[in-house]
């Protein structure tokens, strides 16, 4: 690729992170190389065990199995994002993968996890040629100016609406 473009995906419909991994997906079957990193979660996601075996997609997470407060996050959910952000520094600067996926990043700077200022100088640096992608509901406006490729997911209906948990393998 001639240039990386810097993708978005936001909304409060279901199927952010899902999109990303599509995208992830079709790039290794392109024999790109892909990194994911999850900020706010811990949880073992049944796409990790997919993506075990799958090569040339690795993923990290930074972030606990807990929701975290918008308005009083603790200090160690502060911590885990900012090692997230700096592992995704260390590998969008290593030069050594084709794509990078900053899964839930929009929401860890909608809860002051992470800087706008720190994530804009972030983007501006980044290899010419990586593709970059943000996931996560409540994008600040600065990121959708700067972004190439953007999508609001909608949710229209699910079935937590009407009081169904969420089903292992269609939702986590």
């Amino acid at each position: 690729m001639e240039k990386g473009y810097i993708h978005i995906y936001t909304g409060h419909g279901k199927g952010k992170t899902t999109a990303a991994l599509g995208l992830g997906l079709r790039a290794t079957g392109a024999g790109f190389n892909v990194h994911m990193i999850q900020f706010m979660k811990g949880r073992r996601y049944s796409e990790i065990d997919a993506l075990e075996n799958l090569p040339n997609f690795t993923i990290s997470q930074h972030g606990r199995d807990e929701f975290v407060s918008k308005e009083k996050p603790e200090q160690i959910d502060i911590d885990l994002a900012l090692e997230g952000f700096t592992h995704a520094k260390e590998m969008i600067n290593n030069n050594n993968h084709d794509m990078i996926i900053l899964d839930e990043l929009n929401v860890a700077v909608d809860y002051n996890l992470i800087s706008l200022e720190n994530v804009l100088k972030l983007i501006e640096e980044k290899p010419e040629k990586l593709e970059l992608v943000l996931t996560g509901r409540d994008v600040h406006p600065e990121l959708v100016k700067i972004a190439d490729v953007v999508t609001e997911m909608l949710e229209i209906k699910h079935p937590y609406q009407q009081g169904i948990p969420a089903r292992k393998g269609i939702d986590f």
